[in-house]
């Protein structure tokens, strides 16, 4: 699946995926002028139909607009140069003053170190924190161990790009001095982790998956890096991601998937997840547009947190579309998730999309006191995996919670998809016009290449009048989730594209395992900004269950 506060890029109309008839018209016209017959040509294109007196008139301002669309081709628009207008998830009326109180983790007291340092793989973020804090075992020691696994496994995984050995090794080495000082600052001082390799990283390569880019160098730490270096954290790797972020192909090789080697991870967060999974890392960093953090977590069974959109800073982040993507961790567990989120979320000064909301946080949520909406038709519909899913339902009845039918607003959100082509289209025009996404590996139809020459012939008044629909999905959302807390969705439906539409927040949990062995998910959602209640939630879910315990037997 397809892999940023909150703003929508009418600017794209302007340049790329706007008023593209033109811009098509102008690909086949010689320096003369534009004809009618090309204007005829193209009608069906856009489910339009003018007279020959329209489109004589209309001639003048077409060649205006090539001469526009030249002019600006000869600008250099790099891909971290945002639009100049932005996406609001905000519904008419809403305000979030809820004042930030302290966060408490339930962390656990005391963890043994055991005799194998490698049995500590598969531990949790908590865990492993609590065997450094204790002083049981360094960090050095603990990333030592991570990059030893990620040389092992990579070999069968395909979910590395680069290892950052040096650079794990004196981030590791700070930290054990920094402790042993008593100067500890937090739980996710000295863990190892993992990030997708859209991230830029100082003096490590930041390929994007993608073949045109496998050497490129972008010479800053991605606002996400620099803030999980302020935590202590230790970055082992930069980890693969579908080109582009899409699927689980990149330059490389495919990413597989740890329980079953036969199968890809999934994408676009592939190499996030799959690495999770197989215990290479102690947590990793994804990105989600389109399911890009729900799907491999699902595929790879893992936690996963898709934050509210304008909750995390995506500078030095790839763009994709700049009204969809978000960023956002992938870890063993629900806390996991939640310890994680904490360190990364917040306004940067510098990402204009970002909203600066509470992030309140605490695992002993009343059950009681919840309003908990399931999306009945959905659970009620025959698909993969139901069975799962009804047992999920069953379990958060055994808890207490009441579940209350709700249903997703009535709009046509699949014919609004579109938008991330458009948005994604504009974001790597330079490599359509060059030619060399020619250089990418998968070229089939429904892969970026094809999919971002087809964005050309995205009208912008089409692209407006779908946003304009997003904007009352927005306002139709929020009606539905006016006395809803929580709402539990089978994680592949309507759903995914709606609430990456929307812009709501996203947990994804393993909820058991299919026929063939491979893992399920279920997915619990909230309303925007607010991740703390969702955590809450979803950790209380998942401590009723021990999937989140199992791993693959690599």
């Amino acid at each position: 699946m397809r892999d940023r506060k909150i703003s929508i890029s009418y600017a794209v109309i302007f340049g790329v995926a706007l008023f593209t008839l033109g811009g098509w018209l102008g690909s086949q016209a010689d320096e003369s002028a534009l004809k009618t017959s090309m204007i005829e040509q193209a009608e069906p294109l856009f489910g339009l139909a003018f007279t020959d007196t329209e489109r004589d008139s209309m001639l003048e301002n077409l060649d205006n607009n090539l001469t526009n669309y030249q002019k600006i081709h000869e600008f250099a628009l790099n891909n971290d140069v945002p639009p100049a207008l932005n996406f609001n998830p905000i519904p008419v009326g809403a305000s979030f003053e809820e004042p930030q109180r302290p966060i408490r983790f339930s962390l656990p007291g005391k963890v043994k170190r055991p005799k194998n340092l490698e049995d500590a793989a598969f531990y949790s973020v908590a865990e492993l924190a609590a065997l450094i804090r204790s002083r049981q075992v360094t960090s050095e020691e603990l990333t030592r161990m991570y990059l030893g696994r990620l040389k092992k496994y990579d070999k069968m995984l395909h979910c590395v790009i680069s290892l950052t050995e040096e650079l794990a090794i004196e981030q590791a080495r700070r930290a054990d001095a920094e402790i042993a000082a008593g100067n500890y600052r937090g739980p996710l001082h000295g863990i190892p982790y993992g990030a997708k390799d859209l991230l830029a990283t100082k003096t490590y390569k930041t390929t994007w998956g993608a073949m045109p880019y496998k050497d490129q160098v972008i010479d800053i730490d991605a606002t996400v890096i620099k803030r999980l270096e302020e935590a202590g954290a230790v970055l082992v790797a930069k980890l693969t991601l579908g080109a582009l972020a899409w699927g689980d192909v990149w330059f490389g090789e495919k990413t597989r998937n740890p329980w079953n080697l036969e199968q890809g991870s999934s994408g676009s967060s592939a190499g996030s997840a799959s690495a999770t999974s197989a215990g290479l890392v102690g947590f990793s960093i994804g990105t989600e547009t389109w399911g890009s953090i729900v799907s491999p977590s699902t595929r790879c069974g893992v936690s996963g947190l898709r934050p509210t959109y304008g909750r995390v800073s995506r500078v030095g982040a790839m763009a994709l579309s700049w009204s969809m993507d978000k960023i956002g961790p992938i870890c063993r567990t629900v806390e996991d998730c939640a310890i994680v989120f904490e360190a990364i979320y917040g306004p940067d000064g510098v990402d204009q999309t970002l909203y600066d909301v509470a992030f309140n946080y605490r695992p002993d949520i009343n059950l009681k006191k919840l309003r908990v909406g399931y999306l009945k038709d959905s659970f009620d519909a025959d698909y993969p995996n139901k069975q799962n899913d009804m047992a999920s339902l069953a379990v958060l009845k055994e808890m207490g919670v009441e579940l209350i039918p709700i249903s997703l607003p009535d709009l046509p959100v699949g014919n609004i998809g579109f938008i991330l082509s458009a948005e994604a289209g504009a974001a790597f025009d330079a490599l359509t016009r060059s030619n060399r996404d020619d250089e990418m590996v998968r070229q089939i139809r429904n892969a970026w290449p094809n999919v971002f020459r087809a964005a050309r012939m995205i009208p912008a008044v089409e692209y407006i009048n779908a946003n304009r629909v997003r904007h009352t999905l927005i306002q139709e959302m929020a009606k539905t989730l006016k006395d809803i807390d929580i709402y539990v969705a089978p994680s592949f439906s309507g759903n995914l594209l709606l609430t990456n539409l929307t812009g709501h927040p996203c947990v994804v949990v393993p909820n058991g395992f299919s026929e063939n062995g491979g893992p399920t998910s279920i997915s619990f959602h909230a309303n925007l900004f607010d991740e703390g209640r969702l955590l809450a939630f979803s950790r209380a879910y998942q401590q009723r269950t021990d999937f989140h315990k199992k791993h693959p037997k690599l």
